[in-house]
């Protein structure tokens, strides 16, 4: 699959293109999206011939055709990625697109890419800040507060399942191999043996490549490193004296890998999103939340119904609020809105940068009212491929902190969905720095759960 991105909803749209995507002469914002594609919702009535038809429009191509077990579940038609001829203008081929009858919305395909900068040792030596409480040693009053938890008896469960939507993971590594998900209804032989279209998905699927290897890494673990870091911050093995620890010593990680070398389409987002609901809704995994370090483009209804159709799951996407746009310095998404954390979806966590001191990270985006929370995003060690350790810096690293709460207190309540969500966001700590930069006004707290 091509690769491509992700992005945000406006209150007013023709077509499926909101009204502030488009420039005076008529072009596109400066959003990345994928030359000469499209992606086309058809409706639940129309057939082969009437999706013919409406190519023929714009001489456009058929490249993929996506409808995925939870788009039938939710009564969805065929939503297919279209190729229009070398030279042709996106904004006028979703226009023609857009007035055929049997068709429900086009988009371009946006292009997404993950938002970082670029016992245990690391918590013991005092550099994993990020997982620090006020009384824990070391201490730091801006951490998580997770590891207040662990001095409780509070590490997570296995039985508790997050998706990571993002780049690939190591699963070999030493810290994350006891907590990939290994799937229980399939076997490596060639065979689709949980029928939901994934061949040997043993440990989740590459939606950028097509193929069952979530980790493209190669023995210098050049690649799928940004993967690799958000999962330890979730969950790295703690207690066993090596490396880092994650939010949640024990819980399960599934890899939904969309983003490649050149980042990721809508295209792979969608179905990647889809994935974790068919899991949760054919299977019966608990899966209380995804983890989306990773934004760009415009608006997509395609991804924005992906995502309610985890809602209706009871699935969190918990997302990065984003690194800015102007000179690296943060946005205010209340007026620019940053996809896909400004989706409107009642499931949606948007998640700011901190640094140690408890100020906003310079590169965060914030939001009064379109952000909910901060969490330690600056000089976050975490794990990397090929068995390593390192530090990154973004909302990509604040997100998965959020991410890890949210797991560590589903292994010990009931709470699923928007019952979760309100207990993570009503826990809050308030941070002067926060005050008016986020709907909480303050930054995750997983000391109680």
């Amino acid at each position: 699959m091509l690769a491509a991105a992700v992005v945000a909803a406006t209150a007013v749209v023709w077509s499926a293109v909101p009204a502030s995507e488009a420039r005076e002469d008529g072009s596109l914002s400066g959003h990345a999206y994928v030359p000469e594609q499209v992606l086309v919702q058809f409706r639940a009535s129309s057939g082969e011939s009437d999706r013919s038809r409406a190519r023929g429009r714009v001489r456009a191509t058929l490249l993929q055709r996506i409808q995925t077990p939870p788009m039938r579940q939710h009564g969805r038609g065929v939503l297919e990625v279209q190729r229009v001829p070398a030279g042709a203008d996106v904004l006028e081929a979703i226009r023609a697109l857009s007035a055929d009858p049997d068709v429900e919305y086009a988009e371009p395909n946006w292009v997404y890419r993950h938002q970082a900068t670029s016992d245990d040792p690391y918590f013991t030596s005092g550099q994993l800040w990020g997982m620090y409480g006020d009384q824990s040693t070391p201490a730091n009053q801006y951490g998580c507060q997770a590891s207040e938890a662990w001095m409780s008896g509070h590490v997570g469960s296995r039985a508790v399942v997050v998706g990571v939507i993002d780049e690939g993971i190591d699963v070999s590594h030493p810290d994350l191999r006891d907590n990939v998900w290994v799937n229980p209804w399939e076997v490596r032989n060639g065979v689709d043996d949980d029928g939901n279209g994934y061949v040997d998905d043993v440990n989740g699927w590459d939606f950028a490549n097509d193929d069952a290897s979530v980790y493209d890494g190669g023995p210098k673990g050049r690649l799928d490193q940004h993967g690799t870091h958000v999962a330890g911050t979730i969950g790295a093995v703690g207690g066993n004296h090596a490396g880092v620890a994650g939010a949640c010593w024990s819980v399960t990680l599934i890899s939904a890998k969309f983003l490649g070398k050149a980042g990721g389409t809508t295209a792979d987002a969608v179905q990647a999103v889809d994935y974790l609901t068919d899991l949760k809704r054919r299977h019966g995994l608990d899966v209380v939340a995804s983890n989306n370090s990773w934004g760009g483009g415009g608006y997509s209804r395609a991804l924005y119904d992906a995502i309610e159709r985890a809602n209706a799951e009871g699935i969190l996407f918990v997302a990065a609020a984003g690194n800015g746009g102007r000179d690296g310095i943060g946005d205010n998404n209340d007026l620019w809105p940053s996809y896909p954390s400004s989706y409107g979806n009642s499931n949606v966590i948007a998640v700011a940068a901190l640094t140690k001191t408890g100020s906003l990270a310079t590169f965060s985006n914030f939001g009064r009212t379109s952000v909910d929370l901060g969490a330690p995003g600056l000089g976050i060690f975490s794990t990397l491929p090929a068995g390593t350790y390192g530090s990154y810096s973004g909302t990509s690293m604040a997100t998965p902190h959020v991410t890890g709460a949210a797991a560590l207190r589903a292994a010990a309540h009931p709470e699923r969905g928007a019952a979760l969500k309100a207990a993570i966001l009503g826990a809050a700590a308030p941070t002067p720095a926060l005050q008016g930069k986020c709907a909480t006004g303050g930054r995750i707290d997983a000391s109680g759960f």
